[in-house]
Formats: C-alpha cells, sequence, structure tokens
C-alpha cells in the first residue's frame, strides 16, 4: 500500500494550484491553472479524480457551495488543502530538493 505521504507528479500539480486559487477552487479553475503553468491540456476528470484521491487521504477537504443558475441549479464543489495536505506538500519539496542537489546535470553544466 503506498505511503500517504508518497503523491504523484499531477496530485501534488492540483495541490498547488488549490494553494494558488484559495479557498474557492473547484474542478475548472484547478484544471485552467495547472494548463495555464504547464502548457499542457488537462481534463477537468482527471482533476476530479485526483481530488477525490487527496480528499480520501485527508490532503484536501471540500465544501459544498450554493446553487448556481448558470450551472442550472447544482452547486460547485470547493476544494482546499488540509494542514496534512500542507505538511505532505512541503515534505515532497525538500524530498525532490535533495534528489536535485549535487546533479551537474540538472544545474546547467551538462558537457
Amino acid at each position: 500500500m503506498p505511503s500517504a505521504n508518497l503523491i504523484s507528479n499531477f496530485e501534488l500539480m492540483v495541490l498547488l494550484a488549490l494553494l494558488r486559487l484559495g479557498d474557492e477552487a473547484y474542478g475548472v479553475p484547478i484544471s485552467q491553472e495547472i494548463e495555464e503553468q504547464s502548457g499542457q491540456d488537462v481534463a477537468v476528470g482527471s482533476v476530479y479524480a485526483a481530488l477525490e484521491r487527496l480528499q480520501d487521504r485527508g490532503l484536501v477537504a471540500s465544501r459544498v457551495g450554493e446553487p448556481t443558475p448558470e450551472r442550472g441549479g447544482r452547486a460547485k464543489r470547493y476544494f482546499k488543502v488540509t494542514g496534512k495536505g500542507l505538511k505532505v506538500i512541503r515534505d515532497t519539496q525538500n524530498t525532490l530538493m535533495r534528489l536535485w542537489h549535487g546533479l551537474p546535470e540538472l544545474e546547467g553544466r551538462v558537457s
């Protein structure tokens, strides 16, 4: 069983997009933020699948907003990073920095 502290690259991007967007984040803006920052197309369905996995692990929390006319009376589901999620983001950042440190291939010194 995978560790709760290990997250995929895409899950990390979703968490970082959530931090950028704040407490009013839901699927479409999260997808747009990742697309804008990565230059890659991102399916909203894949964002929601990642959010479900992250919520199951306690890394994000959600709440249902008020129904809106532009969504045919359906409510949006808003997400935010939990304290546990923020710790996992920081741990992942620290691990990646340690792995990158001292690799000349990634410091622009490739011959």
